[in-house]
């Protein structure tokens, strides 16, 4: 496949349309509203004049400072940065820090890790779409400064989305691969499994990939990996880009070594690239753009609050809460997002969206939100 079809590909995969019979019937679980508190709300890059700004993530580096990626058009170059002192409120763009190889040969909705090396200390790193593979920036002083690493020969058409430490103190990324290598399309029949590759050396190199989650007739692709409450056990979630059912979920006792076979979500669970944390009372907080069948909120960027016992065990959880409301007649268009826990207590829940019914193209957008929000009007 070549490098330009490799982006078509991702395109594809990040815009398909809703599945038939989207059309609300009834929501499973309560849905808090918080879309249109405009006070908790920041536009950090604005697509009023034009320009389409999309598929944003973040992380926090050791001093506190947030860090925000974005690409410019539909799945396109990379290049953007901003960083927010002040948890948030306000964003300063930065992209000069970056080398210019990130903005001439980096594509498609990048996602930012904090991976921490093995004398202790943070390498912030960027994966990206790149020729010959997944392309990596990465930082080893909280930000300051970047440079490029070795093109990891990992699939990449679609950035890896998921991440985790392990307890050996090494690094695993996970992705998604086609399973058929003569297909060059991304339809949402075209079969895909979930990859899982290991760092040794905080996010430099990236070992050869290994398929962890595959079903037949499904398109698993944008996992999340997230580690029980106990810390005895990995769990993946994962898109599944048919949309004519639920998301899926394997899970791993044995650090990665070995996964247990797929299994649907809970219905409150469906929707597409997922990115969660726990809360101070240790409930899960993971948002995503809803997928889930019969949605009041179809299409649009919505966070679940359970347990992780809930999801476990495939129950409903607590209720979902409407973070942002995208106005665009793409409705399905929004929901690729960072979630951070701040340390007082914020929730930064950023993603893209027609933010305005008058903007002209998409807009990158955080809300602030905390944990006194998210309790239902009747047990206030």
């Amino acid at each position: 496949m070549t490098f330009a079809a490799a982006m078509l590909v991702a395109a594809a995969c990040a815009s398909s349309e809703p599945a038939t019979g989207a059309k609300a019937t009834r929501d499973e679980l309560p849905v808090i509203d918080l879309s249109h508190d405009v006070s908790r709300q920041t536009v950090i890059a604005s697509g009023a004049d034009g320009v389409y700004q999309g598929h944003p993530t973040t992380a926090v580096a050791p001093d506190g400072t947030l860090f925000c990626v974005w690409t410019i058009g539909h799945g396109g170059p990379c290049g953007p940065m901003a960083k927010s002192s002040d948890g948030g409120n306000t964003w300063v763009r930065c992209d000069e820090i970056m080398p210019v190889a990130y903005r001439e040969r980096h594509r498609n909705c990048p996602t930012l890790q904090s991976v921490i090396r093995q004398d202790g200390g943070t390498n912030l790193v960027v994966f990206s779409a790149k020729k010959g593979g997944c392309g990596i920036v990465i930082s080893l002083d909280g930000g300051k400064s970047w440079r490029e690493a070795p093109t990891a020969k990992l699939p990449a058409g679609m950035p890896p989305t998921g991440f985790m430490m392990l307890k050996d103190g090494s690094a695993a990324l996970f992705g998604q691969h086609r399973n058929d290598p003569k297909v060059k399309t991304d339809r949402a029949t075209d079969d895909q499994s979930i990859w899982m590759s290991i760092s040794m050396d905080g996010g430099w190199t990236w070992g050869p990939m290994r398929i962890v989650a595959t079903v037949p007739q499904k398109n698993l692709c944008e996992p999340f990996c997230l580690r029980s409450p106990d810390g005895s056990e990995l769990c993946l979630l994962m898109r599944e880009n048919r949309h004519t059912a639920r998301s899926m979920m394997c899970f791993s006792r044995d650090e990665g070594k070995t996964w247990t076979k797929p299994e649907d979500t809970c219905w409150g669970l469906t929707g597409d690239r997922h990115e969660g944390i726990y809360l101070p009372d240790g409930r899960l907080f993971i948002a995503f753009r809803d997928r889930a069948l019969g949605s009041s909120t179809y299409g649009q960027y919505v966070a679940w609050v359970g347990t992780y016992a809930d999801l476990r065990a495939g129950r409903p959880g607590d209720f979902r809460v409407h973070v942002l409301d995208h106005v665009g007649e793409r409705a399905w268009d929004t929901g690729y997002s960072g979630v951070e826990l701040l340390p007082d207590g914020t929730i930064l829940c950023t993603t893209y969206m027609k933010y305005r019914a008058d903007d002209k193209a998409h807009s990158v957008v955080c809300a602030r939100l905390t944990p006194s929000d998210l309790t239902l009007p009747n047990q206030k």
